[in-house]
């Protein structure tokens, strides 16, 4: 495995994972074994892999639960993530999200009991509350840094502006967004202002939610639980348009004699010496494909070749959650 350093400091593997699809419930892509979810995780302990992403959120809360089991007795030099920013009212989610002091200190405790650890590496805001300044959303980060209890802090899906007046107050290390051949935003203001404050970026969504890496199925196909329901790119029409960025992927895949999630990814680590995307897994098998990228180089022809790919067919998100990023 080949590691790289995010903003003030921190060290990670060069791909981390993903681990929200890895419990069945609230954000996730269909049903998921716990016993194969845990014995993924081991499996990428195993292979050099030290990052790993989950939020409160996601179950809700039982992903945080799930990796706190996994990494029970192998902490010792793993880089945990989670995230925070909602409402709850006991175990359940409750509306809209909520980025005050309060609601950061009410969430670490949980997410440090279920993760079975005594500190957070890397805490994520999830999502941006317009109705709370940034600066005191950061204010009470930094308490929790000065306490111990988080190592380092990030942002998720914040607007240049945001970051900048969030790096103001308090550093932080890393901007998870979603990132990929399949949506591009990023690129126009978010990258140059991580660049500039030395910020690193954690692209997730890396394969499209499965689609760049080319066995996506539609949504005919597609269980209940399964959120790619909800997204637009998945549509009748839309999905079929977008297959010609797979294939476009599939020619340089097929050239180089590996898998498209590996071009997919190796594309983002070109793009930047500190991006760090984070596949989401499930299984073993996708889990050892999606880390390989690590090791493959693209050309310049071919890096030409992927950056040519058109804008995909239809809206990253519905609208309602559209109106939620980018704040």
């Amino acid at each position: 495995m080949r590691y790289r350093t995010l903003g003030q400091g921190l060290n990670v593997s060069a791909i981390g994972i993903g681990c929200m699809p890895m419990k069945a419930g609230m954000a996730s892509y269909g049903p998921a074994d716990d016993d194969e979810s845990i014995a993924t995780i081991h499996a990428a302990i195993d292979l050099g892999v030290t990052f790993f992403d989950t939020a409160e959120v996601y179950g809700p809360l039982e992903n945080e639960e799930l990796l706190g089991r996994a990494v029970r007795g192998k902490r010792e030099g793993l880089v945990l993530a989670t995230k925070w920013g909602f409402r709850f009212d006991g175990g359940n989610r409750g509306p809209g999200v909520d980025g005050s002091p309060a609601n950061v200190k009410r969430a670490i405790e949980g997410s440090l009991r279920r993760l079975g650890t005594d500190r957070i590496d890397l805490y994520y805001q999830h999502r941006m509350d317009p109705a709370v300044p940034i600066e005191e959303t950061m204010g009470a980060l930094a308490d929790l840094v000065r306490e111990g209890k988080i190592l380092h802090v990030g942002l998720s899906e914040a607007s240049a502006a945001t970051i900048r007046r969030a790096h103001a107050v308090h550093p932080v290390a890393a901007i998870q967004t979603e990132y990929s051949l399949w949506e591009r935003g990023v690129e126009e203001d978010i990258l140059p202002v991580t660049a500039e404050l030395g910020i690193g970026f954690v692209p997730y969504s890396p394969l499209g939610r499965g689609f760049l890496a080319g066995n996506a199925s539609p949504r005919s196909q597609m269980t209940p639980s399964d959120w790619r329901l909800h997204d637009p790119r998945y549509e009748p029409g839309n999905y079929e348009a977008n297959l010609a960025i797979v294939e476009v992927i599939r020619t340089v895949a097929d050239a180089k004699g590996v898998s498209l999630a590996q071009v997919a990814l190796a594309w983002l680590l070109a793009k930047r010496p500190d991006i760090v995307p984070i596949p989401g897994a499930k299984r073993r098998v996708t889990m050892a494909d999606s880390v390989a990228a690590a090791d493959i180089a693209l050309s310049v022809d071919e890096m030409a070749r992927l950056d040519a790919i058109g804008k995909p067919a239809g809206l990253r998100y519905p609208e309602q959650m559209l109106a939620a990023v980018n704040i």
